[in-house]
């Protein structure tokens, strides 16, 4: 049984129509998902690593907040960053030599690039 809609339009006709329409949007979301799981320039890393790209080291080294990677010391981090007073300026660094990986100090670079 066929319920007439207006226009001599059916039920039929309407469920028809919405099922190509519904087709075609899920055929272009996953077009869309699949232009962007392959593409080949990525420009966020979504890791919790606490190294960053290269490209980013060599754009910005220093942000304000800035998150102590392998193998770095205070001291080291001073040089490229050009804060002499990182120790004074982090009142939750306690021994200057216990800097670990992952430990977030805030930078006040001395010149400006």
């Amino acid at each position: 049984m066929q319920v007439k809609l207006m226009k001599g339009e059916t039920v039929g006709t309407a469920i028809a129509i919405a099922d190509v329409v519904s087709f075609w949007c899920a055929m272009a979301i996953v077009a869309l998902m699949l232009t962007g799981a392959f593409r080949d320039e990525q420009r966020y890393s979504y890791s919790l690593s606490t190294t960053a790209p290269v490209n980013m080291l060599n754009r910005r080294p220093c942000d304000e907040i800035y998150v102590v990677g392998e193998g770095e010391t205070l001291h080291t981090i001073s040089d490229k960053c050009g804060d002499p007073f990182i120790v004074e300026k982090n009142p939750h660094i306690h021994d200057p030599d216990d800097v670990f990986p992952g430990l977030v100090i805030k930078i006040t670079p001395s010149s400006s690039d």
